[in-house]
């Protein structure tokens, strides 16, 4: 008698077991953000804030699905990137400290059965040893045109007609719509930039996020640079990696002068010839798989460097390389991981919302069609809000 096939695993967003995982690896993402945002003090040294993100992301990761046959882990390891940086700064900057005032970008995540969510969020530097202070001219600027900006991303993610009111006629109506283009999404990131004294940063790419997976086939590129181009609609059932990310300057990015010490496997297969290659190669595949990993998070960083030379030539490898603002202007940059469902845009992982009392600027949004969609939901209501809150304060006394 022929064996019977196992039944095969449903790994999208039908299966509610996915989700669980899903917002599982976002709950770690965020408790390590917002302890690694609290280590970002005036004169704290990068390389030293990195390695203790990444040991706590490690020790979080520990309490779930223990005694399970589940592959968890690091989906991006804490990184964090000083004023002008546009891609996410490792090692490379070991001896780089924070200054006061500078707005700095920390990105990070977790993965659960290969669920990866990965969160980008940013902090303006505080004075040693002094209170809060509202944040003002130029860096109050950047911080409000990249939430609005993201804000207004976030709507343009939800499928046409998803969550229109009125009649079926109306209901059918506004899903024949067809959806907004990249073109269309970067006129109006660009208008918000715009109005703030900004610019978006070229090729910031949203990606569609999979098992195992941080960048699929389709993808959203704002600002796209010559002969770069996005190519892909969110739909129902998704998981994307929404990015966006702006310069108080012109915008445009060169690789800068560093190591690249963020690297991660591809699907390439190329017969390594030295020991110490395969040697590499085969430590990220047992703890990274496919998701990104910085050098030093290897046993032993020094052969790790010599590896990993041979791994990259041979494409096995891919090396992020850094890169910054042409002219050094400060940067910004958020990434949220969302799922699309049925019932509208559900952030995963996000960067806290901004304290819009603690964020002073002269300048203001205007445009009514960017005002409008700002009004917009990102999700219907779903009737189980008032249980949800009675549900919060008993057992959290109602903070978030």
């Amino acid at each position: 008698m022929a064996e019977e096939k196992a039944p095969e695993v449903d790994y999208t967003l039908n299966n509610p077991d996915t989700l669980t995982k899903y917002k599982t690896a976002a709950q770690i993402s965020h408790n390590v953000l917002d302890a690694v945002s609290a280590l970002c003090l005036e004169g704290e040294k990068i390389v030293e804030i990195c390695q203790k993100g990444d040991k706590l992301l490690e020790e979080e990761i520990a309490k779930v699905y223990k005694g399970k046959k589940i592959v968890k882990g690091i989906s991006h390891p804490t990184t964090v990137s000083p004023s002008s940086y546009v891609t996410p700064l490792h090692s490379s900057g070991a001896e780089t400290t924070l200054k006061a005032g500078e707005v700095v970008k920390i990105q990070l995540g977790a993965q659960i059965d290969g669920f990866g969510t990965i969160v980008c969020d940013m902090v303006v530097v505080p004075k040693k040893d002094s209170a809060k202070e509202p944040v003002t001219g130029r860096e109050a600027d950047l911080i409000l045109a990249t939430h609005y900006a993201n804000e207004v991303l976030l709507r343009l993610m939800v499928p046409q007609g998803l969550l229109a009111q009125g009649t079926d006629e109306e209901k059918k109506k506004a899903a024949a719509q067809k959806a907004p283009t990249q073109a269309y999404m970067s006129s109006l990131l660009e208008k918000i930039a715009k109005t703030y004294d900004c610019n978006v940063v070229e090729n910031t790419t949203s990606w569609l996020f999979g098992r195992n997976e941080i960048e699929g086939e389709k993808k959203i590129i704002l600002s796209p640079g010559n002969g770069v181009r996005g190519d892909g609609v969110p739909e129902v059932g998704e998981v994307w990696g929404v990015e966006v990310g702006l310069s108080l300057g012109s915008g445009k990015v060169k690789n800068l002068d560093h190591r690249a010490t963020l690297h991660r496997r591809t699907t390439t297969t190329y017969g390594l010839k030295r020991p110490s290659s395969r040697q590499t190669l085969s430590e990220v595949v047992k703890k990274f798989g496919t998701f990104p990993f910085s050098l030093r998070q290897l046993e032993d960083e020094k052969a790790a460097k010599v590896g990993v030379v041979e791994c990259v030539r041979g494409g096995v490898l891919r090396q992020y390389e850094p890169a910054g603002e042409t002219d050094g202007s400060p940067v910004s940059r958020l990434l949220s991981t969302v799922a699309i469902t049925k019932n509208g845009l559900t952030k995963l992982a996000a960067a806290k919302p901004v304290d819009l009392e603690q964020i002073k600027s002269d300048k203001k949004l205007e445009d009514e069609e960017i005002l409008k969609i700002l009004e917009q939901p990102l999700a219907r209501s779903t009737g189980n809000k008032k249980n949800k809150s009675k549900k919060k304060t008993k057992t959290t006394g109602g903070d978030e």
